[in-house]
């Protein structure tokens, strides 16, 4: 599928940002300390739903804006109070900080004057979806920034979409996926949603030791002096009027349906899940299409959930970033010499590897080296979106027909999306034109 020339004016009229606060903040004002893995990602996260008007649903008559307007004000920002706050740069510890100051965050209401079916294809993502989100940019500095945005835009045939902004350093995906949840419970009327609902901030859970133990490697990440903090910028999103420059990155959704992924896990020879078999294939195909010196060394990247990990396991009402990066590394030559299960093993070591030891030590080196994941020398990160529930969510209309991340230009990450109708997994990568076409003419082959 291409989706290289979707770009177009979405004719949508946004009101004026209204600042929401939590009607419960702590008093006094409570500073929750962020771990090392929250402080490698200070960047705004940016995801859309998308939903059709449904007649069924009696919901003709309701408002969707100011139902979820109410739904934040009055309900959620209760128990999520943290997200109407602003990160700091704690000068004396050299560390970012959340401070709960209430500072509150930005919703925004609009409409377009298009049908949902002018849109064009629902099933991927599209540049000019961007403007369904308010973004986190052009405040003055960090402290200053909003970790937090909503914007509920109407369209002319009834149906709706709901983008968020949030800063990655307060929620992971699955953080995410659960505050989205009880959003729209709160929005189909469901007021028990949040009763004997206890969020636990602490992320002293994942503190670093004293003295500090490092005993791995850690080649997933990269040293970086980190000397100062700027405003999360722009630098990934996608411009739709330079997709059809010839220096622009060209983008595939390639369609791996649940036939092709059983047949990769019986090549692979080894018991393995589809994730391992399909960011196997990918690295695989990526590396054949990127690499012109087969002697080069090639990582893979990929997030690991640390929950029940640690020793003791996270608190199940722990909320906030308790994944890490692991990686898989070899020759170029040898992913494309040796056979697949080769590449499945080790996909498959780089995730066992991640014990509780493992992730100890990678919390202290970051406190020593202060690095990011390494996503260099043509390395790159896949991240699987399609293991979050968010097709489930249902604010009173069904269930949505996008739902998902903006793009982005970044050749570095792939994104694992769910399949058309829950059939397999989408691949949505970025690559410059003359490898994307070496790429593809690889991905299908199994």
């Amino acid at each position: 599928m291409d989706n290289n020339d979707l770009g177009f004016d979405l004719h949508i009229r946004k009101e004026p940002p209204v600042t929401l606060v939590s009607p419960k903040n702590p008093n006094p004002v409570e500073t929750i300390y962020l771990s090392n893995i929250d402080q490698q990602l200070i960047f705004p996260v940016e995801t859309l739903f998308i939903f059709k008007g449904n007649k069924s649903f009696n919901n003709n008559e309701v408002d969707i804006v100011e139902t979820v307007k109410k739904a934040l004000s009055e309900k959620l920002l209760v128990s999520y109070f943290f997200l109407a706050g602003r990160i700091n740069f704690n000068i004396l510890q050299q560390r970012l900080e959340l401070v709960c100051n209430n500072a509150g965050i930005l919703f925004v209401g609009a409409n377009s004057d298009l049908r949902l079916d002018e849109l064009g294809d629902l099933s991927a993502p599209n540049p000019s979806f961007r403007d369904l989100i308010h973004e986190l940019e052009g405040f003055d500095s960090l402290a200053d920034t909003p970790v937090f945005t909503v914007q509920v835009t109407k369209f002319k045939c009834g149906g709706f979409s709901i983008g968020y902004a949030t800063n990655h350093s307060i929620l992971d995906g699955r953080s995410a996926a659960e505050m989205f949840q009880k959003l729209a419970a709160i929005c189909r009327g469901d007021e028990t949603a949040l009763d004997n609902y206890v969020l636990n901030t602490d992320r002293s859970y994942i503190k670093a030791r004293n003295p500090l133990q490092i005993k791995f490697d850690h080649k997933e990440y990269t040293k970086q002096t980190f000397s100062n903090f700027s405003t999360p910028t722009s630098q990934t999103k996608v411009n739709p009027s330079i997709l059809d420059s010839t220096d622009a990155p060209r983008f595939e959704l390639v369609a791996l349906n649940s036939n092709f992924i059983s047949m990769l896990k019986k090549k692979a020879m080894v018991k393995c899940s589809s994730f391992e078999a399909v960011v196997a294939h990918i690295w695989k195909c990526r590396a054949a299409a990127l690499y012109d010196d087969p002697t080069k060394v090639s990582s893979v990247l990929f997030a690991v959930d640390i929950r029940g990990k640690m020793e003791p396991p996270l608190p199940d009402s722990f909320v906030g970033n308790a994944v890490i990066t692991a990686s898989a590394s070899a020759v170029v030559e040898d992913l494309l010499v040796e056979p697949f299960s080769f590449c499945v093993e080790m996909v498959k070591e780089g995730i066992q590897k991640v014990t509780n030891e493992y992730v100890r030590s990678a919390i202290d080196w970051w406190e020593m080296h202060k690095g990011v994941p390494a996503i260099i020398d043509g390395n790159f990160f896949v991240s699987a979106w399609w293991k979050l529930p968010f097709h489930e969510l249902d604010f009173g209309w069904g269930k949505p027909v996008y739902a998902g991340p903006l793009v982005t230009s970044m050749h570095e990450f792939v994104l694992l999306l769910p399949g058309q109708n829950g059939d397999g997994i989408n691949v949505w990568i970025a690559l410059e034109r003359d490898r994307m076409e070496r790429f593809m003419s690889y991905i299908l082959m199994c």
